[in-house]
């Protein structure tokens, strides 16, 4: 496991961080590397939203979505609400065991929570963000998948039609196609109805691929939203609100199984179908041993909202500047994705 600090010099908490990290991390194999960050473009190249910012393999897992890039101090607000200039060691540690879920398998594999650290925010460069970002909006606002037709305005802007961009989407992994290149889904967005329905304040009905797909909807638009799944073992239903950032669940000894069917294929096709809520850990271990072909571990709801937000939080946040270069060199710019 890859450890970075980030700080601008002299930095206050920047011990403070650092004795906090090796507390945490008591027992675990990781590389802590001290990063001290000059000025603001230095800042916004690296991913520091405010000194100190820790990155564990290049995720920062505290981030806020829209966060500017800053060299300012940051202050970070722990369970009990108090305020302070580093993250305390519990969360720290809740971190580390959600990166220690998500990280590379020996084989290549596409991980259904972050594509084996990559997050789900596609690449600036030949569109991809652009497009990624107009078809997540058009679900967000409730009218489900756009047709190509309807992108060609934002993939014209990269000088490309809507159809090549889609099918470099869904080679990454970003959304899927039927094999009428029709929008089947776009992580967290699902064209059909699933077992994980997300209904928004103003009324608007969505539907998630997964559980972890599910609780990263709300933070990812802003808005308040209740999850309504069922537990595929007992058929017990399962409520998440949202409400100011804060989620409640009912019942409150639900967990969630995160695991994945091989090593190859989309998320889709490898993992969508063992990312669900379950009521306890009986239930999920029960549907595991039902269930051989995946292979995972239930989570608590701290470390699946704390996935939820990692993985989805900036996808609409992150910029996508229209004409943007297809130069790796620039692309590589673009600093490590929180989304």
């Amino acid at each position: 496991m890859r450890i970075t600090v980030l700080t601008v010099p002299d930095c206050p908490n920047a011990r403070v961080v650092e004795d906090r990290i090796a507390r945490a991390t008591a027992g675990r194999s990781a590389d802590v590397e001290l990063v001290e960050v000059a000025d603001q473009e230095q800042a916004a190249r690296v991913g520091m939203t405010g000194s100190p910012t820790v990155l564990i393999n290049g995720v920062d897992p505290f981030a806020v979505p829209g966060a500017p890039a800053s060299v300012s101090c940051r202050l970070y607000r722990g369970p009990d609400s108090r305020v302070e200039g580093a993250p305390g060691v519990a969360d720290l540690r809740r971190a580390l065991d959600t990166a220690d879920l998500t990280g590379d398998c020996e084989c290549p594999r596409v991980d259904a929570a972050d594509r084996g650290g990559r997050r789900r925010l596609a690449p600036v460069a030949g569109g991809l963000r652009a497009v990624q970002q107009a078809v997540l909006r058009h679900f967000a606002a409730g009218r489900g998948a756009p047709a190509a037709s309807e992108l060609e305005t934002v993939a014209a802007e990269y000088g490309r039609a809507a159809a090549e961009v889609l099918a470099d989407l869904a080679a990454e992994d970003f959304l899927t196609l039927d094999n009428a290149g029709l929008i089947q889904a776009a992580y967290p967005f699902s064209a059909a109805r699933t077992g994980h329905r997300v209904r928004l304040t103003d009324g608007t009905e969505l539907w998630a691929m997964c559980a972890v797909d599910a609780l990263g909807i709300p933070d990812m638009l802003g808005t308040d939203a209740v999850i309504t799944s069922a537990d595929p073992v007992t058929g017990e239903v399962v409520i998440v609100t949202s409400t100011g950032g804060h989620m409640t669940w009912q019942p409150s000894t639900t967990v969630v199984y995160v695991g994945q069917r091989s090593c190859t294929g989309s998320a889709a096709d490898i993992a969508c179908g063992a990312l669900n809520f379950f009521t306890s850990h009986h239930t999920a271990h029960t549907w595991a041993e039902q269930n051989p072909q995946y292979t995972g571990t239930p989570v608590d709801r701290n470390h699946a909202e704390a996935l939820g937000r990692s993985v989805f939080g900036s996808l609409l946040t992150a910029s996508a500047p229209a004409g943007a270069s297809s130069d790796p060199a620039e692309q590589a710019q673009d600093g490590p994705v929180q989304g």
